[in-house]
């Protein structure tokens, strides 16, 4: 009984043992089971070619902004470098201008005081043709004056002027040549009566020397006629 049992129980027990040898053995997780560790290495790659992506795009823009700014600046630099130089232009042109007057008044106002004589004070008139010219052309008008007193005196000659115009004929380096036209009243003992003519002056002025008077040509030309 007891060895039937046994063999009873033994028989009873098999088919748990056999099914348990059927059963298939555990085996690891691998990347294609677990989805969560296939999508954790698969991730990285994706967000990685993104980064690049927006790296690049992020670098072409930056080069394109650059580019731009640059052009800016360049037509910036560019226009302000055309203002500067017409500026110039300008400021040269007014500056010329300004002293081309200049140079016309002070030749136009030694014209008329040249050619405003008084045989009764001609000391007065020798002031004034001398006034604001060189040193070396000082000594050649007084030594002039002296001349031509030889003529006023007898003549008893008396003129006043009065300006026309005058004209810079050329400009070297600051030295103004300026030719000059004064209208002359004369009287004198032959001629009681006014006589009108016109005084031709030429005269060197030097812009670089406190607009010094450097030459004069046309001195004889005040007495007009005789």
């Amino acid at each position: 009984m007891t060895n039937n049992g046994t063999e009873t129980q033994m028989k009873t027990r098999q088919p748990d043992v056999a099914a348990a040898a059927s059963e298939p053995e555990p085996t690891a997780p691998t990347a294609a089971d677990d989805g969560s560790d296939a999508g954790d290495v698969d991730a990285p790659q994706s967000v990685k070619s993104t980064r690049r992506q927006r790296s690049v795009s992020v670098s072409v823009r930056g080069l394109v902004a650059g580019a731009v700014i640059m052009a800016l600046v360049a037509a910036v630099a560019a226009l302000g470098w055309l203002y500067i130089d017409a500026r110039h232009q300008l400021d040269a042109q007014a500056l010329q201008s300004t002293n081309a007057a200049h140079a016309e008044k002070v030749a136009l106002d030694y014209a008329v005081n040249a050619a405003t004589m008084d045989f009764k004070d001609l000391q007065s008139w020798h002031v004034k043709l001398v006034a604001g010219t060189s040193p070396e052309l000082n000594k050649k008008l007084t030594d002039a004056g002296t001349s031509m007193e030889q003529v006023l005196v007898p003549l008893q000659w008396s003129s006043t002027a009065q300006p026309l115009v005058a004209k810079v004929r050329s400009n070297t380096g600051g030295i103004y040549v300026v030719d000059s036209f004064v209208s002359v009243q004369t009287k004198t003992v032959q001629a009681p009566e006014p006589l009108q003519s016109t005084a031709t002056y030429s005269t060197t002025i030097d812009s670089n020397n406190n607009w010094q008077i450097t030459d004069v040509g046309g001195i004889g030309s005040a007495l007009g006629p005789k």
